[in-house]
């Protein structure tokens, strides 16, 4: 499900184009020693001061991991400029000014949308001119610039994809659903694959592919760059949904490959092309019916892939090794759950759960076997040499390998599971280091050969640092301390995020948060919302710098804004996520309903006055807790909501809810539609014509169930939106204005709504 960060990262996704250029007003004599924001408008804009400069950007490790390369923008020439950085010096020096570079052929100006290095360090690729299908995924025109003789020429149109070889001298890259190869030094393009059409393609990935596992290219250079691997898709016989923004006197629909619960599957199948010419061999993993290769590994064998399978209830989890130039396979292990298996994380933009070391004979796993995620250690045979890591604690991410020392480099939640620290750890589990000391929330960027990393961290009380740091534990430099934020944080009024811990009726012990009025006064009764996602792996609470400028503008209107990691919350063991399979909705709406109980019993609380609000899931969780708990909410506001699972994708919900033809009684459990006559509060929902992801039918089906029902509900619709609803500058500010005076009539006792369309 895509932008699943949460109900008020989606509602805050267009913050960051508010942000550029964006003052705050000077104080003057007569306002208070600490500013509020005069607008929810001011507050979104401001945000980008509390979120601060994060340090380098766009940053790429080169030269083996000796060197990073960043973006800057030249506060003189106000020119993007990519730089070099070395950590054993700490020299910084241009690499590359785009400003004084053009097209090949023409007088335009070189305008990127990103780069990429080959592994050489040699030749830069730029992505220029890209025009979206999907959200993550669009067409493009890639120009390689080779850093010796500072000539730029085009080496691929239309394509959907590219990426320089290993070795530095071709391109690889897909147009119109075939692969191509660009030698650099002939400029010759040699087609890879043929028969590329709407319904059958390689190299890129279908809607529900590339939504669900997280990829968007889907092929693979060899590490010796004589072959590609790839995914064929043949999405033949898979149900469409049609689209449009209404605008036109007649509308244009957009037609998408749509699977939903139950219906037909993509079929995809793994070939591996040489550069050189010749037909693809096509690797048999032999399995039967419907099923998944979400992930393809080259390995630090020669001339061996690894394909990875999953059932379509994705519990059972097989690797393949595959002979490349033979076809030949064998089983390196395989993995089942009473659940599901996870071969990646969304939410922490985590890739990767298995990882192939090269220079050593060794496979890395994260799995949750034994109740909560850690490394295991298997051999190219598929013998499990030893559990890495083990502790009532859970491994988030590999951040690094380092094969010469035999060391991994990981984060986990040891100290706290609201935190994430860098460990270091021998593979055979011994030598356990903590890299990393301050308290709070960790992000980690670090060099392939595990010598440096980049530490972006803050907690409740500190503002994002970000700091340079060798693994061996010395502190280079300071990138950024946010100094601007904390003398803005001396003037103006800010409520920090104070999280709490409280244990539900059945005895579980639940974390949350919640940022009070900044002139907070225990003796006054406050309205609560409950800002909320809840979503399967998710987590919502973390020991981090609020920075939201929505919650602290609501904060200062008077409201307690609350955030729960509910269950089926990732990063506290297998148990308590997996709790929710089969049955959504309802432990995350009990867990709801049981902080909004909590909260309820506190002198500061009006519990009359408890709303909730969330976008995406979310929306769903919203929707589906108000409608099980209608005493206990007041107001719900639901954005881009799901509301009944068989209108949502084959790979997401049967991944958490099973094979519907299995599970009808939990699918209806699950529906927010037969409880539509249980509304008693006021409920909001937001909804787009162009949600791809959560189609617009699934507010439309609740709400005619609950005209059906005899109950009322507002409802906003933004045509041209996609998921999130929002579709620039204006539609943001004025949703979250409306979000604002639906509050304001609902929840509060001291405001009148505002009118929107007044200057």
């Amino acid at each position: 499900m895509k932008n699943r960060l949460g109900s008020l990262l989606a509602l805050t996704a267009l913050a960051a184009i508010l942000v550029a250029g964006a003052a705050v007003a000077p104080l003057s004599a007569q306002q208070p020693a600490k500013q509020k924001f005069a607008s929810m408008e001011e507050a979104l804009i401001t945000a980008g001061i509390l979120r601060g400069r994060t340090g380098p950007a766009s940053v790429k490790w080169i030269d083996g991991g000796l060197r990073f390369s960043y973006t800057l923008t030249n506060p003189t020439s106000r020119q993007e400029e990519i730089r070099r950085y070395d950590p054993a010096t700490l020299k910084d020096d241009v690499l590359f000014q785009a400003r004084d570079l053009t097209l090949p052929g023409t007088a335009q100006p070189l305008a990127y949308e990103s780069f990429q290095w080959a592994m050489d360090s040699r030749n830069l690729v730029f992505q220029t001119d890209f025009r979206p299908i999907y959200r993550n995924s669009g067409v493009s025109d890639f120009y390689v610039y080779p850093l010796a003789d500072k000539s730029i020429k085009l080496a691929a149109d239309d394509a959907r994809t590219a990426e320089l070889s290993p070795d530095g001298t071709r391109l690889g890259y897909e147009r119109g659903g075939d692969l191509f190869s660009y030698d650099l030094s002939t400029a010759q393009e040699r087609r890879l694959t043929t028969g590329g059409s709407d319904s059958i393609f390689a190299g890129v990935f279908d809607w529900v592919y590339e939504e669900e596992f997280g990829q968007t290219q889907a092929w693979r250079w060899s590490p010796d760059s004589r072959k590609v691997a790839f995914w064929q898709t043949d999405e033949r016989g898979v149900p469409t949904i049609q689209i449009t923004d209404y605008e036109g006197k007649h509308p244009e629909w957009v037609s998408i490959a749509y699977p939903k619960v139950g219906d037909h599957n993509p079929t995809v199948r793994i070939g591996v092309a040489d550069v050189n010419g010749g037909e693809p061999r096509w690797l048999d993993v032999g399995e039967s019916g419907e099923f998944y290769v979400p992930r393809i590994y080259w390995t630090a064998l020669k001339d061996t892939l690894a394909v990875t399978t999953l059932n379509r209830t994705q519990n059972d989890f097989k690797v393949y090794l595959f002979d490349v130039n033979t076809g030949g396979k064998r089983l390196l292990f395989e993995e089942k759950s009473n659940a599901w298996i996870d071969v990646f994380d969304f939410f922490a933009d985590i890739q990767d759960y298995l990882y192939f070391p090269e220079g050593t004979r060794d496979v890395l796993w994260i799995s949750d076997r034994d109740g909560r995620q850690h490394v295991y250690r298997y051999d190219y045979t598929g013998k499990l040499v030893n559990q890495v890591t083990q502790g009532p604690w859970v491994v988030t991410r590999v951040e690094g390998v380092d094969p010469q020392s035999k060391t991994i480099y990981y984060t986990s939640t040891e100290a706290s599971p609201l935190e994430r620290q860098l460990y270091s750890i021998k593979f055979d589990g011994t030598g356990k280091k903590r890299l990393t000391q301050s308290r709070g929330h960790h992000s980690v960027d670090m060099s392939p050969n595990g010598k440096f990393y980049i530490d972006r961290w803050s907690n409740v009380e500190q503002p994002t640092q970000v700091e340079l740091w060798s693994s061996a534990g010395k502190k280079l430099a300071t990138l950024e301390d946010n100094g601007p934020t904390t003398q803005w944080l001396q003037t103006h009024a800010y409520s920090p995020l104070e999280p709490f811990r409280f244990t539900t009726a059945d005895g579980v012990q639940l974390d949350g948060s919640m940022i009070k009025p900044p002139d907070f006064n225990p003796a006054q009764q406050y309205p609560v919302l409950i800002s909320i996602y809840g979503g399967p792996g998710s987590q919502q609470v973390y020991d981090e710098f609020e920075s939201d400028g929505y919650n602290q503008y609501l904060a200062q209107q008077g409201y307690i804004v609350v955030g729960l990691n509910n269950r089926g919350s990732g990063n506290y063991g297998r148990d308590f996520m997996e709790i929710v399979y089969q049955r959504l909705g309802e432990w995350e709406s009990h867990d709801f309903a049981e902080v909004a109980r909590y909260l309820g019993s506190q002198p500061y609380v009006d519990k009359a006055r408890i709303g909730i609000q969330g976008t995406s899931y979310g929306g769903y969780s919203t929707i589906y807790t108000m409608l099980r708990y209608p005493e206990l909410f007041a107001l719900g506001i639901a954005n881009s909501p799901v509301t009944d699972w068989r209108l949502y994708d084959t790979i997401y919900t049967e991944r958490y809810m099973g094979l519907l033809s299995a599970n009808e009684k939990g699918y209806d459990g699950s529906s927010t539609i037969p409880l539509a006559k249980r509304l008693q509060g006021h409920l909001l929902l937001i909804h787009s014509a162009m949600d791809e992801n959560v189609h617009a039918q699934n507010t439309f089906q609740l709400l005619t169930a609950l005209t059906t029902a005899g109950k009322d509900a507002d409802f906003r619709f933004y045509p041209p939106g996609a998921h999130g609803a929002a579709f620039d500058r204006n539609s943001f500010i004025t949703m979250n204005e409306v979000y604002e005076n639906t509050l304001c009539e609902y929840l509060a006792k001291t405001c009148a709504p505002k009118d929107l369309n007044k200057p």
